[in-house]
């Protein structure tokens, strides 16, 4: 593939395209994959040189054409200023989710407990609040399992 310069080997979207060209020989050139996704091979430069964002539209043609789902979640973490708060997903292989789901899974009782207890009077005191923050922490990591696991079973399935 020409062109390839740092900027450009370290987007996430020209990542993409080069692991999906090892499935489909249209997708080694930006060209090709252009005509597949019927947008300006300038732009789709421009994109994978971090020149421009892409649309949502274009993220959606991106990550079905290269089966590359993580790109959904990456614009939104990354690009998108109202996905700022969701979950950053790392794509892992299934052994290191189901690890992580576990460890997760073994914490939300003891989670549920302390939860039960802050809100039984109805009221959060001050020295409640480090408890509950706790808990919002191993919510946002069981979220983020289970977008890993969603992201891994749409790649693979």
């Amino acid at each position: 593939m020409s062109n390839i310069t740092a900027k450009t080997s370290s987007n996430a979207f020209y990542q993409a395209r080069c692991a999906a060209a090892a499935h489909n020989e249209q997708l080694r050139s930006r060209e090709g994959a252009a005509d597949i996704m019927s947008i300006d091979r300038g732009r789709l430069y421009r994109i994978e040189s971090g020149i421009v964002n892409p649309y949502p539209e274009e993220i959606h043609l991106m990550a079905d054409l290269y089966n590359a789902p993580e790109l959904r979640n990456s614009y939104c973490t990354e690009i998108c200023p109202l996905g700022c708060d969701m979950a950053k997903v790392d794509v892992a292989e299934l052994d290191r989710i189901a690890v992580r789901a576990l460890s997760s899974f073994r914490k939300i009782g003891e989670v549920g407990n302390i939860l039960l207890d802050i809100t039984a009077d109805g009221v959060i005191s001050e020295d409640e609040r480090e408890d509950l923050e706790m808990v919002l922490k191993n919510l946002e990591e069981l979220e983020q399992v289970s977008q890993s696991l969603k992201l891994w079973v749409k790649k693979n399935m």
